[in-house]
């Protein structure tokens, strides 16, 4: 991805709201023609690749596509260093360059997901990213979830600092259509729905920093596909212990 993010971003006014949790929503991120271009591209990575969206993450009805295959197309934007260090601004975080992302697919129908915090741990090969570049999970055989690691080749540990997830190649929505991204106020009163719900609504987004309170979840998509790019930014561990308390990191 080699374009000026300036020059593909439209809506520069992002509304930062409190309930349940503070979170950060924008509306026609991207210029219409650039996002022409990842609407066309998800399309295409669908009808190619069949393949790619059957379900295919255990304990979640949904399917993910690992966005470091997508990185030479438009898509490249969500792993730009330019990206990372306009969310991490926009956040208020410290952000290591560590980047986990994937391209995510429900087949209409599917259930709603348990609320949780995202304030998980993420493991990227190699020492810190430079100032200028990214590094993204499950690269020279590092697992993301620390689990398994080539012989000699050195691994860090990171928490979950940003959570983001980008709406593209969705139907129009209307009330009803289910699909949002719902947020809840705490655990304890989750069975009654969430406080407040992000309607799937192509070029838009939302985004949080992961804190021991931001509960969410997908809420069940009634008739149609809902796609999306979820990423990650992430923290040091030292500043997130410091931050929370290592009872507050949900391990995987």
């Amino acid at each position: 991805m080699h374009v000026s993010l300036e020059s593909i971003l439209a809506n520069r006014r992002w509304v930062r709201r409190d309930t349940p949790f503070p979170h950060v929503v924008a509306g026609d991120v991207f210029t219409p023609d650039f996002y022409t271009q990842l609407h066309t591209e998800f399309a295409r990575v669908e009808r190619d690749n069949p393949q790619v969206f059957r379900r295919n993450m255990a304990g979640y009805d949904a399917s993910a596509a690992d966005l470091g295959n997508f990185r030479d197309g438009p898509f490249g934007v969500f792993a730009s260093r330019q990206w990372h260090d306009m969310i991490a601004g926009v956040a208020g975080v410290s952000a290591t360059g560590d980047v986990s992302g994937s391209l995510h697919h429900h087949e209409p129908g599917g259930k709603s997901g348990w609320p949780h915090n995202d304030l998980n741990p993420g493991w990227f090969a190699g020492p810190p990213a430079q100032p200028d570049e990214v590094r993204l999970s499950f690269v020279d055989g590092v697992s993301y979830h620390g689990d398994t690691r080539p012989p000699g080749v050195a691994a860090r540990e990171t928490i979950r600092a940003v959570s983001l997830l980008f709406y593209v190649g969705n139907p129009d929505w209307v009330p009803g259509d289910g699909g949002e991204t719902g947020l809840f106020a705490n655990l304890d009163t989750a069975a009654r729905g969430p406080r407040a719900a992000v309607p799937p609504v192509n070029n838009s987004l939302v985004m949080f920093e992961c804190t021991p309170f931001s509960w969410h979840a997908f809420v069940s998509n009634v008739s149609n596909p809902r796609n999306s790019v979820v990423m990650w930014l992430h923290r040091r561990k030292d500043e997130a212990v410091a931050r929370w308390g290592e009872q507050s990191i949900v391990y995987w």
